[in-house]
């Protein structure tokens, strides 16, 4: 079964402290739904109309265990945590065999 990765690429941060609640309750949340997290940053250097965002990759064994992370009660207190506070492009990819 191919592996499911979590991207999110944050457009806009509107509400610095939103976030950093987001954060305190959202890594916990995710690693405690088996994530692991593979990307937290900026963009070393950008290319073919790449874009200068924040970005954060999570490594999850299936598509299902990133489903059911994000679906968990944990990460949604941490979505309402974050409320408008950011901007973001979120996608659950599944990996290549």
């Amino acid at each position: 079964m191919p592996k499911a990765y979590w991207i999110t690429s944050y457009r806009a941060v509107r509400d610095p402290q939103a976030l950093a609640a987001y954060a305190k309750l959202a890594g916990p949340a995710l690693t405690a739904a088996g994530g692991r997290f593979l990307v937290r940053g900026m963009p070393a250097r950008v290319y073919e109309n790449g874009l200068e965002q924040r970005t954060v990759i999570i490594e999850f064994e299936s598509v299902a265990r990133a489903l059911a992370a994000h679906d968990s009660p944990a990460y949604q207190d941490a979505l309402r945590a974050l409320g408008g506070g950011a901007d973001r492009d979120m996608r659950i990819v599944e990996g290549a065999e």
